[in-house]
């Protein structure tokens, strides 16, 4: 753009004028700004709020279930060795020799 092109090549006037019309601008422009802004960060938040929640009741819901899988594969894995024990002959002196 000229206008800052110009103004911030060294010319102290330009630039004084620029951060004069700046500095006046900005507080009309602050309310402005932040009426648009605030309600667009509180949706945000508030998205980011309720992603977090369903997040933790996913998380919850597969902890459980993998919780069970666990559960049935050790009970599964048990039943394995205790028919492994029950048809396994017993070794005793007699049979060793």
């Amino acid at each position: 753009m000229p206008i800052f092109e110009n103004g911030l090549k060294g010319n102290i006037l330009n630039g004084l004028a620029i951060g004069i019309g700046a500095a006046i601008v900005a507080p009309a422009l602050i309310p402005v700004v932040s009426s648009i802004v605030k309600p667009l960060a509180k949706a945000v938040i508030k998205g980011g709020i309720l992603c977090y929640e369903r997040s933790k009741e996913s998380i919850a819901e597969i902890s459980e279930m993998v919780e069970d899988i666990v559960a049935e594969a050790k009970a599964e894995v048990q039943e394995m060795q205790e028919r492994q024990n029950v048809t396994e002959p017993v070794m005793t002196e007699t049979n060793q020799n």
